[in-house]
């Protein structure tokens, strides 16, 4: 019975009553054919032979927990499954962990739901009958999850007496699902709302489903068909992920030009031109921002004002402000009546999630549309966000979206966050027009779990992804990239020494952004600020209308100044910051002395500088959807900018001494002050984020400029090293942890000399545990004790005086199974004993009940055998185990918690959010002086 499928739960909640009938009835048939197979009877008339068929055990190894239904059939293996005290279950463990073991994810840790506090459902390498797939944490079911159950009971759980009317019974452990499709909708179930995923279970649910279609594609050419497909349904999943995503943000990024410049004016033949297709479609062969062309028409000139008097200029000031407080109200209001996830980032959460944690209606429908909508509209009303980080949160809401079309994802949340992984490295694609750093980013930053079949799948959905960007063109040029630069010149090892100052001042910036705005949401959070959330956004939108509009630099959208700041000068520019001093003669053309106009620029980019600073602190974490890629780009390039400005002025003045004369040459510029605000921008957005490799191929991407990966790699490695000496991490974990998320970061290392027993509970003074007794309790005892405890879990030991464990039960299962027990079987009643062993004690209790269902003899009311709802297998740990073991055990096996023992007996237990907590409590306070507290 190796290959069975176990039902593990319920039908998803979205599931249709129809079909909940039909399932019932059919599982119901296939059950009543597994019964009499197991029994050596003819099949009923229901079954087929090729359900019959697919109980038959294949070759290989035999799974603990198929070990008693197999010693059922054959009558072997019994003594190997006996509670024994100190030994009954242990080779069933080593077996089940090393099987564990080898299929666990790579890197995966799921971490503990809020409400987690306790014990955590764990059965690594084990199908039960009452397996709750979604993890419920309420001690009282709904009417729906009851149906769910009775229903799931039907299906296989429980025990069935022969149609002949023996007394022999058989323990089944759920339905066997026939095929790929009736295994989709019997056994895969959903988590509930903020729980953590089992990665073991699902990774075998998985497992155990390709086994079943590698055994049908050599029965049948169906078979065949259904195995190519699903073969193929993965790299069909993510090119349509990639497709749906590069649609979206060609929307965006469309919507967010046009309505960006709408508050400056409309272009008269057609509306739906922004101003520079406005411009285009003129003919116009020069244009700038304040006079535009003649199609293009700005407020005032509609109303009859020139551009040039003073109030032409308090009119569009005053629309300026007008149309920004509208766009901030839409956006907020969106925000909060329809879609409260589709603020803020989003790649907080999304770590989050990619680790295993479940967070419903985060990557909806209703949130990728309303993030669509508030996005450009946040954009357009002139706040310091940017649109390119949601874009990897609203990618992996059509992933989320379109891996429900495949069952293979949509029904195993494991699986899934393979689809979520390629969905946010084509979420960077699009954001940036950067595929290979899109990959990287979801490698390096977003994913938890990124097996090899993962990188070669997020590979295509990003160059997918790419494509179809390039399709729609939202640029309306040749180039992909949001930030084209045509450098020629090269850059000196001389200017190193500007590059690490430039990387000093990204991570000076970076932890000081990240203490501030962690400083101001904490407030928001916890304080009276976050009771008015539309009144905030409105606040902090008026503020910056006020203060953005005087200056050019902080009116005109944050994409185009870095794109202005990152171009390079020439004599035909006649922009602000490209007034130099231009002279034929001068045999170093590339260089000239600057003009007023870049002094006046220059003053101007550092009041740009403290006001985007001081902005984006307050503006980031606001309740409308913002993004931080593009205003931490604008910062560094702000200040990049300056410092090239500057040293270009000090090689122009002194180009013939040492060192200026070693790389000033004929034709070129001595300093490229364009590519000093891209080694700036990098630098900002690295002390920020912490990226280091994904952010250097971005940014190659992001320009085309590849003969200067090394001055991006010096920027983005200084950076990194500052902000890593300053501040623990980059803004993402910051707000994971402000928001409290249960995320075990698996980058960081664990350097501490505490135990397992220095972290577990119960302590000395603490409650003891809740435990389950294998042969000594009723149904009223076990009720009883739910009812009085809140814990998710109770660890099976054999009596109260002997606490050698024997496993696991979560509440979850016991619920359901007691619950199905009254309603189902005959005679149990609240003195039934419970058994949570495979044999029933030896002596006068088990004369009375020689079955587990039988009927009573000597009043006394039947029994009820348990044994198959108990994980025989917990993932344990001695008390004398290391923490840095226990923590890798966490992450790489993906475990919500391990049980503790010392020689045998359980002495306590450890769950994640223990781990975090002992993290968090390890940096402020030396960990030699909690060992014995």
């Amino acid at each position: 019975l190796h290959s069975m499928s176990l039902s593990s739960g319920p039908p998803p909640p979205n599931s249709q009553s129809s079909n909940a009938v039909a399932t019932e009835d059919s599982s119901s048939r296939e059950t009543d054919a597994l019964v009499h197979f197991l029994r050596g009877a003819p099949p009923t008339s229901g079954a087929s032979q090729g359900q019959l068929d697919s109980l038959h055990q294949p070759s290989g190894a035999i799974h603990p927990a198929s070990l008693p239904v197999t010693s059922l059939v054959s009558g072997a293996n019994r003594n190997q499954h006996q509670s024994k005290p100190g030994g009954g279950n242990y080779s069933a463990f080593s077996e089940a962990s090393s099987t564990a073991v080898a299929g666990a994810p790579a890197a995966s840790g799921g971490p503990l739901g809020a409400s987690d506090e306790e014990m955590i459902d764990l059965t690594p390498g084990q199908d039960n009958p009452f397996r709750d797939p979604f993890g419920a944490q309420s001690a009282a079911l709904s009417q729906h999850r009851r149906e769910a159950a009775t229903a799931m009971g039907n299906l296989g759980g429980g025990r069935r007496r022969s149609s002949s009317g023996g007394d022999d019974f058989v323990d089944l452990g759920g339905a066997n699902p026939i095929d790929a499709n009736e295994a989709a909708g019997l056994a895969e179930g959903h988590y509930n709302d903020f729980e953590t995923i089992d990665w073991l279970k699902d990774i075998g649910r998985h497992r155990k489903r390709h086994r079943e279609i590698l055994r049908r594609m050599k029965l049948s050419c169906r078979g065949k068909l259904v195995s190519l497909f699903d073969s193929f349904s993965g790299w069909l999943c993510v090119g349509l992920i990639a497709v749906a995503a590069g649609l979206v943000a060609g929307v965006v990024d469309i919507g967010t030009t046009w309505m960006s410049d709408l508050r400056d004016g409309i272009c008269a033949e057609a509306f739906w031109f922004n101003k520079e297709q406005c411009c285009w479609s003129s003919n116009d062969t020069t244009f700038d921002d304040e006079q535009a062309c003649r199609q293009w028409y700005t407020w005032a000139e509609l109303v009859g004002d020139s551009n040039k008097d003073f109030g032409a200029y308090i009119f569009k000031y005053l629309l300026y402000i007008l149309w920004s407080l509208l766009f901030a109200l839409l956006a907020a209001l969106l925000v909060k009546v329809f879609a409260p996830y589709a603020c803020g980032s989003g790649i907080p959460e999304m770590k989050t999630i990619l680790s295993g944690f479940v967070i419903r209606g985060y990557l909806g429908k209703w949130t990728l549309l309303i993030k669509s909508v508030g996005i450009m509209l946040a954009v357009s009303a002139g706040l310091n966000l940017g649109k390119e980080g949601p874009m990897v949160h609203m990618a992996a809401c059509c992933g989320n979206i379109i891996a429900y079309l495949f069952p293979k994802y949509g029904r195993n949340e494991a699986k899934k966050r393979e689809v979520l992984s390629a969905a946010a490295a084509a979420g960077v694609s699009i954001a940036f027009g950067a595929p290979l750093g899109g990959v990287l980013f979801s490698l390096e930053e977003a994913s938890y779990y990124f097996p090899l079949k993962t990188l070669w799948r997020s590979f295509f959905c990003s160059m997918v992804a790419a494509s179809v960007l390039k399709l729609v063109n939202p640029f309306g040029n040749d180039h992909l990239v949001l930030f084209y630069v045509e450098y020629r010149s090269t850059w000196s090892v001389i200017e190193i020494g500007p590059f690490i100052l430039l990387g000093v001042i990204g991570g000076l910036f970076g932890a000081g952004f990240i203490r501030a705005n962690v400083w101001i949401c904490r407030i928001r959070k916890f304080g009276r600020l976050g009771r008015f959330p539309i009144a905030e956004v409105m606040l902090v939108t008026l503020v910056t209308a006020l203060l953005a509009f005087p200056n050019t630099y902080t009116r005109m959208n944050t994409s185009r100044l870095i794109k202005l700041l990152f171009s390079k000068c020439g004599p035909e520019d006649e922009a602000e910051l490209c007034d130099y001093k231009w002279n034929s003669t001068n045999d170093y053309s590339g260089s000239a002395p600057a003009g007023p106009g870049i002094y006046s620029a220059m003053w101007k980019l550092m009041l740009a500088y403290l006001f985007k600073m001081v902005a984006t602190v307050f503006t980031f974490g606001i309740k409308v959807p913002s993004g931080l890629f593009i205003p931490s780009l604008a910062v560094g390039a702000i200040a990049g900018r300056v410092l090239g400005n500057v040293l270009e002025q000090v090689a122009v003045s002194r180009m013939d001494s040492f060192p200026f004369r070693l790389f000033c040459r004929a034709g070129q510029p001595c300093i490229n002050s364009g590519l000093y605000a891209m080694i700036g921008a990098a630098a900002a957005l690295g002390g920020v984020t912490r990226m280091t490799l994904s952010l250097v191929a971005i940014m190659l991407e992001l320009t085309g400029g590849l003969q200067y990966i090394v001055p991006l790699m010096i920027a983005a490695m200084t950076s990194k090293w500052v902000g890593d000496r300053l501040t623990k991490g980059g803004i993402y974990e910051e707000h994971i942890r402000l928001n409290g998320y249960p995320y075990l970061d698996n980058k960081e290392e664990f350097a501490h000399t505490t135990i397992a027993a220095d972290v577990m509970h119960p302590r000395r003074g603490e409650a003891q545990l809740q435990l389950l007794y294998q042969d000594s309790m009723n149904v009223e005892d076990l009720e009883t004790l739910m009812a009085a405890s809140d814990v998710n879990g109770y660890p099976v030991v054999v009596s109260r005086d002997s606490h050698y464990l024997l496993g696991f039960v979560t509440r979850r299962d016991l619920m359901l199974a007691l619950e199905f027990a009254r309603k189902n079987e005959d005679g149990i009643v609240g003195d039934s004993l419970v058994y949570f062993t495979e044999h029933l004690v030896a002596g006068a209790v088990a004369a009375r009940h020689t079955d587990a269902g039988a009927s009573s003899t000597d009043g006394q009311p039947p029994a009820l055998k348990l044994r198959r709802i108990v994980d025989l297998s917990p993932i344990t740990v001695t008390d004398q185990t290391p923490m840095e073991v226990v923590l890798e055990m966490f992450r790489k096996l993906g475990l919500r918690q391990t049980l503790v023992t010392h020689n045998g007996r359980l002495l306590g237990l450890i769950t994640k959010k223990d781990v975090l907590r002992h993290i968090e409590y390890l940096h402020s306070i030396d960990p030699h002086n909690l060992i014995f507290s």
